[in-house]
């Protein structure tokens, strides 16, 4: 059915959804911290649990449970037999168990909930003005380092869900041509330099990153061993004239570029440029709007854009691959290669012109 060919009563339905969803995304966080979609999937042989039976099963008010199950009930997380017996839907399955819907959840949640309210104002001021839900900083970025345990475990746990499946087979690609000395851009906690000198014994890798992100990511090199082998250099891609050394064979950028703006991207890459040699390969990898099979994975980066908006940095996004073309173009690179990898990325393999 098209959008257009929509009952009013459909549409309506819809629209009501809309207005209440943030009750029942609480409803349903307050059912996975309380254990109710566990103790539900657990009496599943059984036809399920009734509410007395999780009330006294979990120590919690029948009264709480019951308003808890209601939302979950209209909105199909739960099935409610003529017994009283509620069982979870395969939605309310996938939001209790599935490792996207987790990540995803968290973050939402730990990071982003309190800030969205103050989306509107990061629209008209174009800075991120939910971020001081969280702290006082002028991006996220900066204060990585000092969130607190739960939003930086949601943060992390987000961030590398959607990069760390792709980790081994990039590392195949990225040592096609041998490279010797390599720099990661943007390291965060530095999972991929130390898979890159798992897999290589002779690599040296530089991260390049903010001050607090880089000190995590080379204590957690030493931490495996790696400490004679993984360097790194403090930088802030947004001062006026940001530098990274020369002698790199390959340069390599994971879910980076997203944040900034087109003009902040073009300005990193020329960076990149200016340290590179003929020989040099510039890798970028990055989860294209575009380039996605399904339409809850285009959904998802879609409303990731908006945690940028409100929270990150104001100012940047989720990605077309052909806005990304567009400006490797006017960075004075030109695309190598261009690889699908893993469910949801692209690598871009750049040299310069």
């Amino acid at each position: 059915m098209s959008k257009k060919a929509m009952r009013a009563i459909e549409a309506l339905e819809e629209a009501q959804k809309i207005a209440f969803a943030p009750f029942v995304f609480q409803a349903t966080v307050s059912l996975r911290k309380l254990g109710i979609f566990d103790f539900i999937f657990d009496k599943r042989d059984e036809g399920g649990a009734t509410i007395e039976e999780i009330s006294e099963g979990l120590s919690l008010s029948a009264y709480g449970i019951g308003v808890l199950l209601e939302i979950a009930e209209s909105s199909n997380l739960v099935d409610k037999s003529e017994e009283g017996k509620y069982e979870l839907t395969k939605v309310g399955y996938f939001l209790n168990y599935n490792t996207t819907a987790n990540a995803n959840i968290n973050f939402t949640n730990d990071v982003c909930y309190k800030g969205l309210f103050h989306l509107s104002d990061s629209i008209v001021k174009g800075k991120p003005e939910g971020l001081k839900e969280l702290g006082n900083w002028k991006t996220i970025y900066e204060g990585l380092s000092q969130l607190s345990p739960e939003a930086q475990k949601a943060w992390f746990d987000f961030d590398h869900h959607y990069s760390d499946n792709i980790f081994e087979e990039a590392l195949q690609l990225v040592f096609q041509s041998k490279p010797k000395v390599l720099f990661d851009i943007g390291g965060n906690t530095g999972k991929f330099a130390i898979q890159c000198c798992k897999f290589n014994q002779e690599i040296l890798v530089k991260i390049v990153d903010l001050p607090g992100q880089l000190n995590k990511a080379l204590a957690n090199a030493k931490s495996n061993g790696f400490e004679d082998r993984v360097s790194g250099q403090e930088i802030d891609w947004l001062s006026e004239s940001p530098k990274i050394p020369k002698g790199a064979d390959q340069i390599w950028m994971c879910q980076f570029l997203d944040c900034f703006s087109e003009e902040e991207i073009v300005k990193v890459l020329r960076t990149c440029v200016a340290s590179m040699d003929a020989s040099t390969e510039l890798r970028i990898t990055e989860t294209f709007t575009d380039r996605q099979k399904f339409d809850n994975a285009k959904f998802i980066l879609e409303a990731t854009s908006l945690y940028f908006t409100v929270l990150a940095n104001g100012n940047s996004k989720m990605y077309s691959s052909r806005v990304m073309m567009r400006l490797i173009d006017e960075a004075g690179l030109r695309i190598e290669e261009d690889i699908a990898l893993g469910e949801y990325h692209t690598m871009l393999v750049c040299k310069k012109k």
